[in-house]
């Protein structure tokens, strides 16, 4: 779809223009990984040894502690994709030399989330072959476009993310229950999962009628857009575009969200909210707020959409 700059009433064509090579096209994302995907940088160009006699563009570490690799092209290619499954394969056997190159780069120690490592591709396209390869591969892949536009505009646009399913039913008593809530309730026995953790676990801790505020919670927030991906952690649930905006955590008699605000922004803040700038938490997110009652859940509406558009959604 065409760019236009819009001047008063008249539109301008803004047209597309290219990298120079892939180097410059990786210097930009590297730059501005906490703007992109709120990832820190930890190396570029690392090399994968003389046996495997490779180069990983970019090694990062996601705001959940995931390692994340990132190749790049500046043309359209299958070898992009081969390339990032050679390099997942080879951090799973090397997870020690991840370690050291994050230690070393961040200077302290630093715990490793190994349930989700994150491949990201960044092309200016990609071919009907390879869309079709990725969706019937198991590894967690991530496509995404990329368009320059001679004004400086630099856009990027997720084409395929590899999600899994858990379809294990959860047992629910419909009685007295609102469509909503049923609604909810449904779609909640079809969540996704991420190495050994998963929603049902966090939704098990909690209690009597907060298990219908938590399936509302998450109802509403994937169906914000589609390209939202729900990612279970051993201590909280979070809901991220190219990075998270809001992250739960469910405790037996509240649950507690995490959302992607600067406090400070916050005019007449609830008063079960909190700043947690100076608060050591579980989760990413600076605004807290507590949930207990549909009335709470109702009001956190907006900001949670809020913490979305503060991401770029």
């Amino acid at each position: 779809m065409p760019l236009f700059y819009k001047e008063n009433e008249t539109l301008s064509l803004i047209t597309g223009t290219k990298f120079k090579n892939e180097k410059e096209l990786q210097s930009l994302v590297e730059r501005n990984l906490g703007v992109i995907f709120n990832c820190k940088f930890v190396a570029s160009e690392f090399s994968t040894g003389p046996i495997h006699a490779g180069r990983i563009d970019t090694l990062a570490l996601s705001e959940d502690n995931n390692p994340v690799l990132i190749e790049y092209k500046v043309v359209e290619s299958s070898e992009l994709i081969n390339q990032s499954l050679f390099y997942l394969s080879w951090i799973k056997d090397h997870k020690g030399d991840f370690q050291v190159a994050v230690d070393k780069t961040l200077r302290k120690k630093t715990e490793i989330d190994w349930g989700d490592i994150r491949v990201i591709c960044i092309a200016p396209g990609y071919k009907k072959y390879d869309l079709h390869a990725v969706q019937m591969m198991g590894a967690n892949i991530e496509l995404w476009e990329y368009k320059l536009f001679e004004n400086g505009s630099f856009y990027l646009d997720e084409v395929f993310r590899r999600s899994s399913y858990v379809t294990e039913a959860i047992p629910f008593n419909n009685e007295n229950k609102n469509p909503v809530m049923i609604a909810a309730g449904k779609k909640a026995a079809v969540t996704r999962k991420t190495g050994t953790y998963t929603f049902e676990k966090h939704l098990q801790r909690a209690k009597g009628k907060l298990k219908e505020i938590v399936l509302l919670l998450q109802s509403y927030i994937l169906e914000i857009d589609n390209s939202i991906k729900e990612t279970p952690k051993k201590f909280y649930v979070a809901y991220k575009v190219t990075q998270n905006f809001v992250c739960i955590e469910v405790k037996k008699n509240k649950v507690i969200l995490f959302l992607k605000i600067n406090p400070d922004t916050i005019k007449d803040a609830p008063t079960n909210s909190r700043d947690m700038r100076n608060i050591g938490h579980y989760g990413t997110g600076d605004f807290e707020l507590a949930i207990k009652t549909e009335e709470d859940f109702e009001q956190s509406k907006k900001f949670i959409l809020l913490a979305y558009k503060n991401i770029g959604g």
